[in-house]
């Protein structure tokens, strides 16, 4: 419908009449919490026909109260068409059963591999350190070994109230998940990330089994670190598939492209990274040191593990059948991604 020019003396009462309904069905659909295409069309069509209406007001019959309530409807349309529309709760349930676990899923293969590496380097050099402790001494020093064996390892877990230290791990974790996940664009960082912490597995693990302290070591890492190191090889992989997605990003997309929807389906993985940190926090701070016996507290863990990837495997392989890419704009799907 063109818009009928107005001189300037123009009867508001008459335009108003005319353009009523158009204002109506704009502010619903503007009200859309997820509009679909025909209704997107239209909104669009509305909110351009619209900003006329309010030009046109302005111009040649400057009316404040009709001003004013042309200028909010405008407003609202354009938050509703560039996404800046108010929290929903169902963004949270889409994100928390499809957008983050197909995020997660469709990365499976780097941070598996990173699982694969990172465990098979801790493991040849706590072997290494076990079967070498001078090398060990000269990292933590004569008498370090026994310390950590006899009282520093355990005492770790019960340097301070349960909330507190529950709060310290978090945020620690958190960080370290947040270095693999912003240092992927450069790939290096992420390997030094991973291999100090390969390094701090393995400094303990030598010097625990090295005093035959393997029941307490393991006894004590595996309640949260199950769930904890599988986050953090979460965070590992999705940072270095960033890094990876400008180096190759395959026949279909520019390097921009594949960096822009790796980097959101990142943000996502980091987003939801944060709830998972903080169950593995909490095990540590009240499972770990807990006095139950040690079968009950690895057997948390166990189960805190097998949670997540379960979770991961059903919703993310349901989310991603569908062509879910974990991308925070839900416009795009398998055609703009990178191949995880």
């Amino acid at each position: 419908m063109a818009v009928r020019p107005y001189a300037a003396g123009v009867d508001l009462d008459a335009f108003v009449t005319e353009h009523r309904d158009e204002w109506r069905r704009l502010e619903a659909l503007s009200g859309r919490h997820r509009p679909d295409a025909g209704e997107a069309d239209e909104l669009i069509a509305l909110y351009q026909r619209t900003a006329t209406h309010l030009s046109m007001v302005r111009s040649q019959a400057p009316d404040p109260a009709l001003v004013a309530h042309l200028s909010r409807l405008v407003l609202r349309a354009r938050a509703s068409i560039t996404g800046g529309r108010s929290f929903h709760p169902s963004d949270l349930l889409r994100f928390v059963t499809v957008t983050f676990p197909a995020a997660v899923y469709r990365t499976w293969r780097w941070w598996c591999t990173v699982a694969v590496s990172f465990l098979a380097v801790s493991t040849a050099l706590t072997a290494w350190f076990v079967a070498h402790p001078e090398a060990l001494r000269a990292l933590i020093g004569d008498g370090g070994a026994r310390s950590l064996a006899d009282h520093e390892f355990a005492d770790y877990y019960r340097a301070a109230p349960a909330q507190d230290f529950a709060f310290e791990v978090w945020t620690n974790n958190a960080l370290v998940a947040g270095l693999c996940l912003a240092g992927g664009i450069l790939l290096l960082p992420v390997l030094l990330v991973l291999a100090q912490n390969a390094l701090v597995v393995a400094v303990d693990g030598g010097a625990m089994l090295g005093e035959g302290r393997a029941d307490v070591f393991f006894g004590l890492l595996a309640p949260h670190g199950l769930l904890e190191l599988t986050a953090v090889f979460v965070a590992a992989g999705t940072g270095l598939r960033i890094g990876w997605s400008w180096v190759a990003p395959g026949p279909y997309l520019t390097r921009g492209q594949s960096l822009a929807g790796a980097a959101r389906s990142g943000m996502v993985v980091a987003l939801g990274l944060v709830g998972v940190l903080a169950v593995s926090g909490a095990i540590e701070a009240f499972v770990t040191p807990s006095p139950l016996p040690t079968g009950a507290r690895v057997g948390i863990g166990v189960l805190a593990l097998a949670a997540f990837l379960g979770y991961v495997v059903v919703f993310g392989r349901r989310a991603a059948a569908v062509g879910e890419t974990g991308d925070l704009a839900p416009h795009l799907r398998e055609a703009t991604a990178p191949a995880g």
